[in-house]
């Protein structure tokens, strides 16, 4: 078996190698959304607003752990392909080992805080009602600061795997942790725990199936011959790598880290409205993850192939790789909008019981504007992808803080006074289409600057 894949990355046809390299990604990601889906079917089966409120508002402390593996797993994978591409094999092994050390020291710090700071923490994300606080303290525990470092680790080092090529074993391993929490989560809430345990049998499902998903990585790397090392050794802190990797993997973080502190903003915004709006807002944004999530998984598949190229100076392939894989996310998150905007009460139906009827309609309310986004947010993604995988860190880091942070975040306050609960949803899609503006003016002048490229 070969240690990356050279053919793929160089001679296979563009639309075919983009097909293999991000349909499995998608695949993954999917995945992750529908189990993300499976927590909150189940925990609506409670009938409890509170613990589904409880479940949202941990949603971006928990999402957080991603932020910090996309920091090294981006950064990272963007950092071996390039280097793949220029035939610099010594620096795979320097940026990996870097990679992998450094997401555990990061990672462990964070649970760390977060189990010191738990009550300020929840508190902070949106979680003060007395009926919800202790269900978030349940969960943020078990799911980020007993199970934040396998989390964090599965999901780097399924970038690392899929920087070489490798494509459908990174996203194998993802795949086993999503369809064994869905499969845990009845398990542990309904059947080994007591009733009202409901929450932290939610939680444990989550986590053992992120230490399966790692099992299954660890298992691999110990039995394929691979470019990647993770022995620690005093060249990994080469400051060319480190500055590399951060410099690269940053926006992503950031991205990560500006979503899921606007979703707390969110959260916040939202319960001054009431606990129905928090858990029908809670079942909206998961909703409408799946087009985010085919998009994320799009651009995740694809920066290996862009990576490569643009080290080996194959212009052309890599041009058609990024219109290719962004006219693909483009179309199915237009897809997903109009299916949201056509079916919405159905969907969010499916997560909250009957009883709960106003969770139901304000739900559906806030599902048709959130989805509203979906295209302009695909367009935007793809290329601050394309700069994160052609190491371009300030354009990317520029795009990543204003499409969640610089715009979103002041407009809910702005149409919050406006046009109350609808006005600071309404803020997230204004931002994406604004961004994305951005984004295609800021490519179109990359091109222009790299004659070589646009010519290609």
């Amino acid at each position: 078996m070969p240690k990356y894949e050279k053919d793929l990355f160089e001679n296979s046809p563009v639309l075919k190698a983009i097909l293999r390299l991000a349909v499995p990604t998608v695949i993954g990601q999917i995945i992750l959304v529908i189990y993300n889906m499976a927590d909150t079917f189940f925990i609506g089966l409670t009938g409890s607003d509170a613990k589904l409120t409880a479940a949202t508002v941990c949603m971006p402390a928990f999402m957080f752990l991603s932020a910090i593996s996309n920091l090294f797993g981006v950064g990272g994978s963007s950092v071996i392909c390039r280097a793949m591409g220029s035939s610099h094999f010594s620096r795979v092994k320097k940026a990996s080992a870097f990679a992998f050390w450094g997401c555990i020291l990061v990672t462990v710090f964070y649970s760390l805080a977060a189990w010191l700071a738990c009550d300020a923490f929840i508190d902070w994300l949106g979680g003060k009602a007395a009926e919800v606080h202790g269900f978030a303290r349940e969960y943020l525990t078990i799911t980020v600061v007993i199970g934040g470092l396998v989390t964090a680790l599965s999901t780097l080092l399924s970038h690392l795997i899929r920087s070489e090529g490798h494509s459908m074993e990174a996203s194998l391993g993802i795949m086993i942790g999503g369809i064994l929490n869905i499969a845990l989560d009845p398990l542990f809430m309904f059947v080994l725990l007591r009733p009202g345990q409901e929450i932290i049998g939610a939680a444990v499902a989550t986590m053992l199936s992120n230490c399966c998903s790692l099992l299954f990585f660890i298992i691999y790397y110990f039995r394929h011959t691979t470019l990647l090392s993770f022995q620690p050794s005093a060249s990994m802190l080469e400051w060319k790598v480190v500055k590399d990797v951060l410099g690269t993997g940053l926006p992503a973080c950031l991205m990560t880290l500006f979503e899921n502190i606007s979703y707390a903003v969110l959260d916040n915004l939202m319960a001054a409205y009431g606990i129905a709006c928090q858990a029908g807002l809670g079942v909206a944004k998961k909703i409408n993850m799946l087009a985010h999530s085919i998009v994320r998984g799009m651009s995740q598949g694809v920066l290996p192939l862009i990576s490569f190229n643009y080290a080996a100076k194959s212009y052309r392939r890599m041009k058609n790789a990024i219109l290719y894989s962004g006219a693909i996310s483009v179309a199915v998150a237009l897809l997903c909008m109009v299916i949201n905007l056509v079916f919405s009460e159905p969907l969010v139906s499916i997560f909250i019981v009957d009883e709960n009827i106003t969770s139901i309609t304000e739900g559906a309310k806030f599902l048709r504007i959130l989805c509203l986004g979906c295209p302009f947010s695909a367009c935007a993604y793809a290329i601050i992808s394309f700069f994160q995988a052609t190491g371009k860190g300030m354009k990317s880091f520029s795009l990543a803080i204003m499409r969640k942070g610089v715009l979103d975040i002041p407009m809910m306050f702005l149409l919050n006074g406006l046009a109350a609960a609808y006005g600071i949803v309404m803020a997230t899609p204004i931002a994406d289409v604004l961004c994305c503006v951005a984004a295609l003016i800021l490519f179109i002048a990359f091109l222009k600057q790299h004659s070589e490229i646009e010519k290609a």
